[in-house]
Order: C-alpha cells, then structure tokens, then sequence
C-alpha cells in the first residue's frame, strides 16, 4: 500500500492510512515511557539499589508521573538564546525519531518503501542538524561543544552504517527491508555476518549517543551537553527522541540479522532484547576517550566494514557468473 492518494481520490482510504501512522506513533511513544522505566529499574538492580518503585503498582506509572512533571514545569528562555531553532530543535528531533518508524515494514496500510533503506539513512543524516541547531541556538560553550561533539561522532559513525547496509543490500538484493524478512527464512543473517551484526551493535550504540559513546554528555567537563539549557518540556522531547531512536535501531537490528518479521510476537521480544542490551551497556562499561572514539570509527570500523562490502561484491559477481 503506497501513501501516495489512490487512483479514485478516495479520501477515506487516506484517513485510515494516516489513522494507522498515529496509533503506531502512540504505540512508540507509551513503549518509550516503559523503556524508560527499565532502564532505571535494570540500572538499580545493576547498582544494588531498588529503582523506582512508589507510584502504582512495583512503580508502573512512574513515568507518566516525569511526564506530566516535565511537561507542566515552568519554560525557561535564555536570553541570548536564538529562540526560533532553540525552541524548534527538539520537537524537529522528535518528528524526525518518529517519522524514521515508517520504514519499518509493518503489515497496517502503512508505506511499503522499495526504498525503505534510502530512507532511513536519510532520517539519520537529517537527525544531525535539529543536535547541532540546538547546541548552537542555547548560545552557551557549553552546548556548542556537546552539539560539536555529537555532529562528529554521528558522521563518523554514519559511514560505518551505511558500508555496512550495502554489504547486506548485495547479499539480499534488494533496498526494501521486508525482503531482508524473506531472504532470512531459512537462516538468520547474524550467523552469516556475525562480525558485521556486532559493528553495526556499536555503531547504534554510537549513533544514538549511548554509553561508551555519550560524549555530547560529557558531565564532567560538559554540564549536560548539547541540553545544557533545555528544561522541562524540552528537555522531556529530546529525551523521548533519544529513546525513541533506540527502540527503532534495536527494531532495525532485529529486522535486518535475527529474520525478524513485524507481523510476529518474536519480533517485539528480540526488540525488548535488543533494547536491553543498550541498557546493559550502559551499566556495565565507561566512557571512552574522545581521540579513542574517533580512532575506532576510522581505522577499525571502516576498513572492517569496507573489506565485508567487497568480499559481498566479490560473492554476489561469483554466483552471478556461475549462474550464466
């Protein structure tokens, strides 16, 4: 089913399109408040404490209680803040950590891209300019650098990605993510590709600025990074727009090496997994150094990732010619 209107103009079936797009945005935003409260739940008992555990039932409606905090606090401005991009940058973020959900092939009149891959490496490059606009628009040093910071990590980091969805593109033939479902009925791709499936793991990781990788957050020398100056509400949206992107990559993940299909309950316990491990990882190692960051993406992900792309070339040019 395409987005474009049908052949006939019949609006209703354009209503339900965009029905079915509101209630899977609905669905990521309640799933991203409960990913909130694992994480501070998997974080507690990784640090021998509770976590929380007071509002409802073992602390269920704990985070709908910081929501309605986040979002009913007082709206602070700075004053030499460029309040155009300064109050835009987290909400372009939100839309941007929403929007990238259409290309997962879900079965509900939503779009079937042929292109969904095209897709979402364009979302992910565009995810780069709502960060540096809202380090550059708080007009403190403080945000420039953690926004600074982020914008090179992330395109660094982008190339990795993108080597590596080539290298499977050539082994499945196809940009449309529901055909890496089908190529992967027999066999998942991660006992294939393992060391490409454990590159593209931390480039997630690196992509959505988590630990080890969270330099645009630098406590110690940064304050907070990029939000140094956002609070309440805005601070909520980018919040959820960073927690948003790690359920969509655990969900990319998921699709493209463990033969996930949307359609199926597996699919949502290998994302709830996958999201899990996001959260181990940020209990369990610490923050590298900036210089370390930038020496891993260049001289070890890129020539691992480049060296896969031209052995899957070389693969798919043997079988082609043995075919004729």
């Amino acid at each position: 089913m395409t987005l474009s209107l049908p052949p006939n103009g019949n609006p209703f079936i354009v209503f339900i399109i965009l029905l079915n797009f509101i209630i899977l945005m609905i669905c990521v935003l309640i799933s991203v408040a409960f990913l909130t409260l694992l994480e501070r739940k998997v974080l507690g008992y990784i640090q021998i404490r509770k976590g929380p555990n007071k509002v409802g039932f073992m602390g269920l409606l704990q985070p709908f209680s910081d929501a309605i905090k986040l979002f009913t606090k007082e709206q602070t401005m700075p004053t030499l803040s460029n309040f155009l991009p300064y109050y835009l940058s987290p909400v372009f973020s939100l839309l941007m950590s929403l929007f990238i959900w259409i290309s997962i092939p879900f079965n509900m009149n939503l779009e079937n891209f042929k292109m969904s891959v095209l897709f979402f490496l364009c979302c992910l490059s565009m995810g780069v300019y709502s960060t540096m606009s809202a380090g550059w628009s708080s007009n403190s040093k403080y945000s420039l650098l953690g926004s600074l910071r982020a914008v090179a990590q992330t395109i660094s980091y982008e190339v990795s990605l993108a080597l590596i969805l080539l290298s499977l593109i050539f082994l499945v033939g196809s940009f449309n993510l529901s055909s890496f479902n089908s190529f992967q009925e027999e066999i998942w791709l991660i006992w294939l590709t393992f060391p490409l499936g454990m590159l593209w793991l931390a480039s997630s990781l690196a992509e959505t600025n988590r630990t080890p990788f969270d330099f645009a957050e630098g406590e110690s020398e940064l304050v907070s990074g990029f939000n140094t100056e956002y609070s309440s509400g805005g601070f909520a949206l980018i919040f959820m727009a960073e927690y948003a992107s790690i359920l969509f990559m655990s969900a990319l993940f998921s699709l493209m090496f463990l033969g996930g299909n949307p359609d199926s309950l597996l699919f949502y316990f290998k994302l709830t997994s996958l999201s899990f491990v996001f959260i181990w990882v940020r209990g369990t190692l610490p923050r590298l150094r900036y210089d370390k960051l930038m020496f891993l993406a260049w001289k070890s992900f890129l020539p691992v990732a480049l060296n896969y792309l031209f052995f899957f070339m070389a693969l798919k040019m043997f079988v082609f010619i043995t075919e004729i």
